[in-house]
């Protein structure tokens, strides 16, 4: 587990642009359980490619006008017993921090994995994840 004082900024740089944070089992089962809102889930973490790409690209795409109902986000390596359950619903794909993942109906419709973020400008998935609340939202 990571000191809670060295992750607290990288909590607030998602919850302060409207992400709700979930930092438990119940906290995500009660908001991915039953939910049929546009939800974008953000597995959070301390790497150096959520800090440079992942929360800069979620940032840069929440700008537009069409998006995701919902924004949620869990913290790998910090919350681990939620990052689990979260992952939980992310059927077919392995962990990887960080992560992101947009449902729609309930169901998973499109993911963004760690190697589909690693090494990439926020600004090229930033247009990813437009794309995808342009097909979903």
């Amino acid at each position: 587990m990571y000191d809670p004082r060295l992750v607290q900024p990288m909590r607030e740089e998602l919850t302060r642009i409207g992400f709700q944070e979930l930092r438990t089992p119940a906290e995500v089962d009660g908001a991915l359980g039953a939910t049929r809102d546009t939800t974008l889930v953000v597995v959070n973490s301390v790497c150096g490619c959520a800090a440079r790409n992942a929360r800069p690209a979620a940032t840069l795409a929440l700008q537009q006008a069409r998006r995701p109902a919902r924004l949620l986000t869990v913290f790998a390596g910090q919350d681990a017993e939620a990052t689990e359950r979260a992952r939980s619903y992310f059927t077919g794909y392995a962990p990887s921090s960080p992560q992101m993942a947009l449902f729609k109906d309930g169901q998973l419709v499109f993911m963004l994995e760690r190697k589909n973020i690693e090494g990439r400008a926020a600004g090229d998935i930033a247009r990813d994840l437009v794309q995808a609340f342009d097909t979903y939202c």
